[in-house]
């Protein structure tokens, strides 16, 4: 049995072919539609916890991360614009990775257009982050419950 052939992406407009396959319907049903004019904006809510990796004296938080997947990126940029008042600083294995399979942004570049602190790990931690005093951070002595 030969093998199926692949849609060309050129043969239509829509995102899917099952998209296609319901306006092919539609159009001989003879009903009119408009396809993807406006978008709906909405607010997706879950209460979530984050447990920081390592609390430095100075109240910077380390988040060492070999891979850096989109759920964890959106999770920062939340609990960044939610507590603004923490010090969190990325230890990458490699910050000159790619955030997606033939992308050109790396997990470095997503920090920089996010102004995160980040750095390569192991030896490559910087010095001053484990003797500065953070202007703002997580303070061990006022921890809270829960």
């Amino acid at each position: 049995m030969g093998k199926k052939k692949n849609r060309d992406r050129n043969e239509h407009n829509y995102r899917s072919n099952s998209e296609y396959n319901c306006a092919c319907f539609l159009n001989k049903n003879k009903v009119e539609f408009e396809y993807e004019t406006f978008n709906i904006p909405y607010l997706w809510q879950e209460d979530k916890k984050y447990i920081p990796d390592f609390i430095l004296p100075n109240g910077i938080i380390l988040e060492v991360k070999g891979r850096f997947m989109l759920e964890d990126r959106k999770k920062h940029l939340f609990i960044r614009d939610q507590h603004p008042e923490y010090d969190i600083r990325f230890v990458f294995d490699n910050p000159n990775r790619k955030l997606y399979k033939g992308g050109k942004m790396t997990y470095g570049d997503w920090c920089d257009k996010y102004e995160f602190l980040y750095c390569k790990g192991g030896e490559g931690i910087p010095k001053a982050w484990l003797r500065t005093n953070a202007n703002k951070g997580y303070n061990p002595s006022r921890r809270r419950a829960g």
